[in-house]
């Protein structure tokens, strides 16, 4: 194990922990230790793990065809297309490997529309605090000053504001005739689970319309179901022009989409943008089954009913707790703002059997799968409860 640690590049700092074995919101470790997971890979694996009908659609198709590359057509490929632009009012899909490439696709539509207007430096309003990848592009549309550091110079054409303020994207607008589109995440995760005001987005659209801009939303962490809708967009009733997806569309196998409408959906033509791998049979055939399991068992709606519990439970036993500042969430998109740097609350829920997460420094973060039950409510609530209990009583 410890050759294996040598021949890895130093990016993650890792919790010591391994896991070798999943079923359903369970992990195990190498010692056989079981843990509630309320994370689900930075809610990737929405459906739980070795989902039986998800596992049963990957070795059906690694047995028939993984990869035959874009130069011909894949049915499956058109019918994941078809559904998606269903499930989201959108008219066509790019299919890539993750969320960084899904937002690049996002990015280049943005410039290639600017250019077919006339703007001959297309410019993305983005907002603080967002994170949108770590390739180039999108490290630069991230709003993470740290995140930049050491990877000067960034992408030109950016242009960067506070998020949930309107007033702030009608000042650029009156200031820089340059600007073609809008990126921003209808919830922030890695942000610290920010959730605008109520119409945040629907303001957008109506700056996007009056000055034909393109409404570009990330939900690669908010969609597929987590928000209490298939598209956390949906809970505000805003359509966007792009929509950017990955992480939960294929519980664990890599996939990642941006889909368009409207003046957005024929920017691309061939020639323009490509990936090899991107929505190949295998990647395809899994997240089909994500969306056959989401839709048959009604998981945005619970998602909503279970976020509705997580959030009474948590306010009951942790709410008062003299560290605790704010508790949030939409559906199963929960983050607990502490008063103070809590890192080791992550190794502290660890002991406990618990595995979440912290960002922005002092935000609990916690996206459990959409297959919880109530019993894992309450042991998560408890759980969690013992770890802040902890945490407080050590600072």
């Amino acid at each position: 194990m410890g050759s294996v640690k040598q021949t890895l590049m130093p990016t993650y700092q890792r919790l010591s922990v391994g896991f070798v074995r999943g079923d359903g919101v369970w992990l195990w470790d190498e010692v056989g230790n079981r843990y509630l997971d309320a994370l689900s890979g930075i809610a990737v694996a929405g459906l739980g793990h070795a989902h039986p009908e998800v596992a049963a659609a990957i070795a059906d198709q690694a047995q028939t065809l993984l990869h035959t590359s874009n130069i011909y057509r894949i049915p499956l490929q058109e019918q994941l297309g078809g559904r998606l632009c269903d499930l989201a009012g959108m008219e066509r899909v790019f299919f890539c490997n993750s969320g960084a490439e899904a937002n690049e696709a996002a990015i280049k539509i943005a410039r290639r529309y600017g250019h077919q207007q006339g703007v001959a430096l297309p410019t993305i309003i983005v907002a603080d605090n967002a994170f949108h990848g770590r390739t180039m592009a999108t490290l630069t549309a991230t709003g993470n000053r740290k995140a930049h550091a050491g990877f000067e110079p960034l992408v030109a054409g950016f242009i960067r504001v506070p998020y949930d303020d309107l007033e702030a994207v009608r000042q650029v607008a009156s200031n820089d005739s340059n600007v073609v589109a809008v990126l921003v995440e209808p919830v922030q995760g890695e942000g610290g689970i920010i959730i605008p005001d109520p119409g945040y987005l629907g303001g957008l659209r109506e700056i996007c319309d009056e000055h034909q801009w393109l409404l570009m939303l990330d939900e690669i962490q908010t969609g597929m179901g987590r928000t209490g809708e298939w598209f956390a967009c949906q809970l505000s009733g805003s359509r966007p022009d792009v929509m950017t997806l990955a992480k939960a569309l294929g519980n664990g196998v890599p996939i990642g989409a941006c889909l368009a409408r409207g003046r957005a959906a024929e920017v691309l033509v061939p020639g323009t943008h490509g990936s090899t791998f991107g929505g190949n049979h295998l990647a395809c055939r899994a997240a089909l089954a994500v969306i056959d399991v989401l839709s048959q068992q009604a998981l945005p709606q619970r998602a909503a009913e279970l976020g509705a519990s997580i959030l009474k439970g948590l306010g009951e036993s942790v709410g008062e707790h003299p560290r605790v500042r704010a508790i949030r969430g939409a559906g199963l998109m929960l983050g607990i703002e502490l008063d103070l740097p809590c890192a080791d609350l992550v190794s502290l829920a660890l002991d406990q059997g618990l595995l979440i997460n912290v960002t922005a420094g002092n935000v609990v973060r916690l996206l459990p799968p959409l297959i919880y039950e109530q019993e894992h409510v309450n042991l998560l609530i408890e759980r969690l409860a013992v770890a802040v209990e902890e945490f407080g009583s050590r600072q």
